[in-house]
């Protein structure tokens, strides 16, 4: 229930409509207990005392009560579902915000359909809960609590014994309600296992079918699916068990029911209308303590996704800005790294007693071998990740000491693979600002060379690029990313290998942007071409984390170290492509 119970915390801003729909319930409910009273009536004052105003009273009754109930049944239902939608939609909204402020760690480990499954198949289960069954489970506990004050009112004696099997019921409940539970859990596990494998297989249909692997992931995803069928058959059969076994103990009451109030009726106790309508009641009990046992079991299974959303949204959010975090200033961009280390994970070290200053406006190029640490570098600067030894500053302000929106503000990235979003031209490049006229963007584009092929594209600014920009060539994409961050105007710029996945012709046409883009800014170049860094101001070589060795292009070349043996493999001994 403590999860529950945090999830019902979610209604407190709709309390108002919350009351009103209880008053709809309870109303409803009172109608369906007066069918029985009407029984009683029937059999001992109309069909007895053959009273024919009392019949009519009745049929009078009947139609007033149920027109009635029709209107206040519509109101619990609409009232509770809009309660139901609304704190789903903030469930969501928490939800995603919390998504956004993880750290770049938390990507790195969760594949993005896992991801997806948390607001997708675990909110769907928390709309179960709260929507559908929450209508039911008020409705039936309503009747149940009604039925049990007429049955008191008919006769006391025969309703404590109907009472005896009510703890029965609650622990049969609890001991099958903390099974599905547990089932569920592995349902909402095996539906994130399917969502995650769908995505990941649609999203790299290039490479399926490149190596004719159709069937190869057909069988990955039928093993999943078989998978998930187990679980959700090992919760049918909980589910399916409890049901009966509530029905049994129901009908022990109502046999209890019908021997000692028959026995009452032939002595003369009570009359032959008080017994059929305290069975009719007593039905009526029975019925919605079955109705809650099925309930409580789905409920039970819609809070194993309750239990990964809180899970999520408890995370620590390793990298956030401190409660007395600064706003950083607009920086010049001298960068310092002092006895740097850091490492993903405790006994693998990437970095270690990282040590340099880059100056403003100058070109910090990095070079090593794959797995040297250079990326790493790059993602400690904006702080997608904080160091785990010495410190790092931006116009002597500790990185850590800056809230890490004013950090990040001033700072640009291009990564090796480009990034656009579903829209058009001209909403990706004002990403960068999302204040920008069209003048700003469009002079942006011009400084990123990607003008004219946006002017010749069928809607030009307005045209849709597609889900990451397929519609576009990947020359195109990376122009269009750079006229973001030249709109965005930061003061320090990275370069993660920005064209290594461009050929020759587009390469040429994408580094002569990022030329002009680097211009007074001070920029972090990791590249894989060493032609592209030639003129970098200072060149830092890395491998196993360390810097081996430093200098311009030249003195390093002239040192015949690991970057001249680098150079060479690329270019030759003479220094030709």
């Amino acid at each position: 229930m403590k999860s529950y119970l945090r999830l019902l915390a979610y209604i407190k801003p709709y309390k108002r409509r919350l009351l009103e729909a209880f008053v709809c319930i309870v109303v409803a409910a009172a109608a369906n207990l007066y069918l029985p009273w009407v029984i009683k009536d029937m059999i001992d004052k109309v069909l007895a005392a053959r009273d024919m105003d009392m019949l009519n009273l009745i049929c009078v009754g009947i139609v007033v009560i149920f027109f009635i109930r029709g209107i206040f049944y519509y109101g619990q239902g609409y009232l509770v579902s809009y309660i139901g939608q609304r704190v789903i939609v903030d469930v969501r909204d928490v939800l995603f915000r919390k998504l956004q402020r993880l750290p770049i760690a938390f990507f790195d480990r969760k594949q993005t359909g896992e991801i997806m499954s948390y607001i997708s198949n675990d909110v769907a289960a928390l709309q179960s809960a709260l929507v559908e069954r929450m209508v039911e489970m008020l409705t039936e506990s309503a009747i149940f609590v009604g039925s049990l004050v007429m049955m008191v009112l008919l006769d006391w004696k025969l309703s404590i014994l109907t009472l005896i099997t009510v703890p029965l019921v609650g622990l049969a409940m609890d001991i099958f309600g903390r099974k599905v539970r547990s089932a569920g859990a592995v349902i909402q596990e095996r539906m994130s296992d399917i969502t995650a494998l769908m995505q990941e297989s649609i999203s790299s249909e290039r490479v399926v079918k490149s190596f004719v692997r159709e069937d190869f992931e057909i069988d990955r995803f039928h093993t999943q699916n078989e998978l998930n069928f187990r679980a959700v058959m090992k919760d049918a059969q909980l589910s399916s068990l409890l049901t009966p076994t509530v029905e049994f103990l129901a009908a022990l009451a109502v046999t209890v029911i019908i021997w000692f109030g028959g026995v009452e009726v032939v002595d003369g106790v009570i009359t032959a209308g008080t017994l059929v309508a305290f069975l009719t009641y007593a039905v009526n009990l029975a019925n919605p303590v079955k109705r809650l046992s099925r309930i409580y079991a789905q409920i039970q299974k819609a809070m194993a996704g309750a239990d990964r959303v809180f899970a999520l949204l408890d995370m620590e959010e390793t990298v956030a800005s401190a409660p007395d975090a600064k706003t950083l200033p607009p920086v010049e961009g001298r960068v310092c790294f002092s006895d740097v280390s850091f490492a993903y994970r405790e006994d693998v070290p990437a970095l270690t007693d990282l040590t340099f200053t880059a100056e403003p406006g100058q070109m910090i190029a990095f070079v090593g071998p794959s797995g040297a640490g250079k990326s790493t570098v790059a993602n400690l600067i904006p702080r997608f990740y904080d160091v785990t030894g010495g410190s790092i500053t931006v116009d002597g302000h500790d990185v850590r000491d800056v809230t890490t929106e004013s950090l990040r503000t001033q700072i640009g990235i291009e990564p090796q693979e480009t990034v656009l979003f579903s829209a058009t031209v001209r909403e990706n490049i004002s990403y960068g600002r999302l204040d920008a006229t069209d003048e700003e963007i469009e002079a942006a584009a011009k400084d990123a060379g990607a003008h004219n092929f946006i002017m010749a594209l069928p809607e030009g600014y307005d045209t849709e690029i597609g889900e990451r920009g397929a519609n576009l060539s990947g020359g195109q994409r990376q122009r269009i990313a750079i006229a973001r961050a030249i709109l965005k105007d930061p003061r320090i710029l990275i370069l993660d290998e920005a064209t290594s996945a461009l050929d020759t012709e587009s390469e040429k046409i994408v580094q002569a942007a990022l030329d002009r883009l680097m211009v007074g800014r001070t920029s972090f170049v990791i590249a894989h071409r060493l032609s592209t860094i030639i003129g970098a101001d200072r060149i830092y070589v890395l491998d196993g984390g360390r810097i081996r060795e430093q200098g311009t292009h030249e003195e390093l070349l002239a040192a015949g170290g690991l970057y001249a043996g680098l150079y060479h493999i690329q270019y030759g001994k003479k220094g030709e492509a």
